[in-house]
């Protein structure tokens, strides 16, 4: 052996080996029923198929790993099923920017063009994600490989859709959504990030009236005056009409009382927007208000508002208030007050509260099934208080509102047909000359052929009275299908279902439930909750029997880590410098489920001399054989014979076989930052530093040390594999079937 262990001239040649013996592939149903093999499946939370790895896919890749290695020791079949996301938004997101710096956007594409510009994009860099995981030793069976874009996972995922739609699950209706107009897009409720905020609390004069809003530049689409019903300074008012000076005209506003009034907010009187703010919206359909919207889905707005029309938010408040303030209708301005301002978890800006038309899933049903498979530990949530907070989110969840205003995704199968009653859709293509138009249908026909408007489609606009028709494929040429596509989070949530379905024959059947779900808390309403509703809904069965919810890593401060703060752990960078076993054991080393830890390069830097640790012992056990090659006491098959107790040896095995149950104790249990910690503690503090030295003073006979480092590697082997897979290989001549892979080895007994 070298003197010293080099991870950079190891690791690529040692997966290599991996992959060629097959050690990666799970049996399939068939060869695990005759060879009584038990299953155990983990399905691998899909990463962005075109971004490289940040820090915290490199911890769910060791956790991850770490199991799938324990339980292939163990004997059981153990499938770790990987595949990429297609990310939705994310991608896109990604792509408009790389547009933008050529001076284009996506109004210069075809829908059709600008998914397949995206595809090309993907594909480009698809393996970015799968050659990062595989340099961190993920043994996933590539074989079985899924991308959540795949024809026969699209099939399933629009399959679902159906499902659901015949089942009256899925409706259409124009509500008040969460809207991005930068990203262009609606999102659920789950996908808005709420920031506590300074904003500027402005007090206007309305007739009669003082009120306080952070947002005078809806005023053009308020429909109503509120105030609470027994806040007695206004009783007089309520059911009274009042006229308000404007800075178009003036209008007139009925006052109302609705119990959604906060009478302790501003003077206790508010504007109602139902166009514009969830509340007013609520409000506005328990009292019949109209709902004028003046905010574009560009951001900007729209021609009610006469001279601000085309300004963007913030453009139209700084002039609004600016002449609010010149007719005397401003009367303070509160500069401190805090409220939580809805944010895109995309692109961090605020989100627009917009009417618009969409297809909602309902969730009653499907959250009753979900916790009650809580209630049955059907499920366990792993990580404290998770699961009072999942069962938060399943008691209080609204329905779930899955059309996106995207292209990269999964196309709704909804179809408009061409007839006067759908004249009134809102088409927007370009035609034969690239030029955009965007009009009603009816008007569109008498200046271009349908398959004009059909090539250039770019969006589709059907008002909540349009007629449809769900289907897989077009029920015939005169048909329209809408252009939104399903949430990324629909597909997804489907995944451990069409990731099983559309692989091995028998896979579905025999790994579903899998065993683990393992991802990052942060996920655990927007995807893990998703998985659990859709899982349930379709099989009857919650899709895993166990949810690991790992922290976030944090740099060494505890901060959490950003570009901004330049921070940021490239996770290869480390796997370039120490190895991926140093990176490996410094992100699992003590951690504990639902926690965050911290890590940085000298933590890193720290378990790189558990890897040199491990060389040096194997290395002097190695060197104290001589020139004998004494035979290891390990059988055929790898896994150590039974030492007999007695002798120099009795009170060595009496600890080792402690040492080994209780590993093997602690990751069954998945307590797996305990069992990485205490099997350096036992390797480092006693096997080393005790067990060693007696060998070395006689105290232990070599074929009892020898033992104990053949167990060792197989005990360190799932958090460190590369390095003890190396040293297998190094003291081949000293074991029983020297052509043996310590990754197909049995765990010790």
């Amino acid at each position: 052996m070298d003197k010293t262990y080099n991870p950079q001239a190891h690791e690529e040649k040692i997966y290599q080996w991996w992959q060629k013996s097959g050690a990666f592939k799970a049996p399939t149903k068939t060869q695990a029923e005759k060879a009584k093999q038990i299953p155990f499946g983990i399905i691998m939370p899909p990463p962005n198929a075109n971004d490289p790895l940040h820090v915290g896919h490199a911890m769910f890749v060791t956790l991850e790993d770490i199991l799938i290695r324990y339980q292939r020791m163990k004997g059981k079949a153990a499938l770790w099923l990987p595949g990429t996301d297609h990310a939705g938004i994310e991608t896109q997101y990604v792509f408009e920017k790389k547009l933008a710096k050529k001076g284009q956007s996506r109004f210069n594409f075809n829908r059709q063009d600008l998914f397949q510009a995206i595809w090309d994009y993907v594909q480009e860099n698809s393996d970015v994600a799968v050659k990062q995981m595989q340099r961190l030793g993920a043994s996933a069976d590539w074989s079985r490989f899924k991308f959540t874009l795949d024809k026969d996972v699209v099939s399933l995922v629009t399959d679902t859709f159906i499902k659901l739609f015949q089942e009256k699950l899925v409706y259409r209706d124009k509500r008040l959504i969460n809207y991005c107009p930068k990203c262009g897009t609606g999102y659920s409720e789950l996908e808005v990030v709420y920031e506590d905020r300074n904003s500027p609390l402005y007090y206007l004069k309305y007739g009669p009236f003082t009120l306080a809003t952070t947002r005078p530049e809806t005023k053009f689409g308020d429909t109503a005056i509120a105030v609470h019903p027994q806040d007695k300074r206004y009783q007089k008012w309520v059911g009274q009409e009042i006229e308000v000076e404007g800075l178009v005209g003036n209008f007139k506003l009925k006052v109302i009382a609705d119990q959604a009034v906060d009478p302790d907010f501003g003077t206790g009187v508010v504007k109602v927007t139902p166009a514009h703010d969830p509340t007013d919206f609520a409000i506005g359909q328990r009292h019949q208000l109209e709902s004028k919207q003046i905010i574009d889905y560009n951001g900007k707005l729209n021609h009610l508002t006469g001279p601000y029309a085309g300004l963007s938010i913030n453009q139209a408040r700084e002039k609004i208030v600016k002449d609010l303030r010149a007719k005397g209708l401003l009367v303070k301005i509160d500069e401190n007050y805090q409220n939580r301002l809805g944010t895109c978890y995309r692109c961090h800006r605020p989100i627009e509260p917009l009417p618009l038309t969409q297809f909602f899933i309902k969730t009653t049903a499907l959250t009753k099934k979900a916790l009650a498979a809580l209630d049955k530990q059907e499920t366990i949530i792993l990580g404290a208080g998770r699961e009072k907070i999942l069962r938060h989110w399943l008691k209080n969840l609204k329905d779930w509102n899955i059309s996106r205003q995207i292209v990269w995704g999964v196309r709704l199968p909804v179809w408009y047909q061409i007839n006067p009653k759908n004249y009134n859709l809102r088409i927007g293509f370009l035609n034969s000359k690239q030029e955009f138009i965007q009009a009603e249908l009816g008007q569109l026909l008498k200046r271009y052929s349908l398959k004009e408007i059909k090539t250039g489609l770019q969006t589709l606009q059907a008002p909540a009275t349009a007629e449809f028709q769900v289907a897989k494929t077009s029920p015939g040429h005169n048909y329209l299908q809408e252009t939104d596509t399903f949430d990324t989070w629909f597909s997804s949530g489907q995944w451990p279902i069409v990731s099983l379905k559309t692989n091995q024959p028998g896979d579905f059947e025999f790994y579903y439930p899998t065993q683990v779900m393992e991802t990052a808390y942060d996920i655990l309403p927007i995807w893990v909750m998703r998985m659990m509703l859709l899982g349930i809904y379709l099989t009857g069965k919650s899709p895993f029997k166990q949810v690991y919810l790992h922290g976030l890593i944090r740099d060494p401060k505890g901060q959490k880590m950003s570009k901004s703060k330049g921070n940021v752990i490239n996770p290869i960078d480390l796997v370039n410098k120490y190895g991926a076993d140093a990176l490996r054991m410094a992100l699992v080393m003590s951690s504990t489920p639902g926690k965050d830890s911290a890590v940085g390069e000298d933590k890193v830097k720290g378990m790189r001399n558990l890897t040199n640790k491990i060389w040096n012992a194997a290395r002097f056990v190695s060197l104290m054989s001589g020139d004998k090659k004494v035979p290891a006491d390990v059988s055929l098959n790898g896994v150590p014979t039974r030492l007999k107790p007695t002798g120099k040896n009795k009170k060595f095995i009496k600890k080792l076989t402690h040492v080994s149950q209780e590993i093997d104790q602690l990751l069954n249990d998945l307590k797996i930052g305990l069992a990485a910690e205490k099997v350096y503690n036992y390797f480092w503090h006693w096997y080393c530093d005790e067990v060693i030295e007696q060998a070395k003073a006689g105290q232990l006979d070599y074929q009892g040390l020898f033992h104990g480092l053949i167990v060792f590697l197989k005990l360190l082997h799932p958090f460190v594999p590369f390095v003890t897979e190396a040293v297998w290989q190094e003291i081949k001549d000293l074991r029983q079937a020297p052509k043996q892979l310590l990754i197909q080895s049995s765990w010790p007994k």
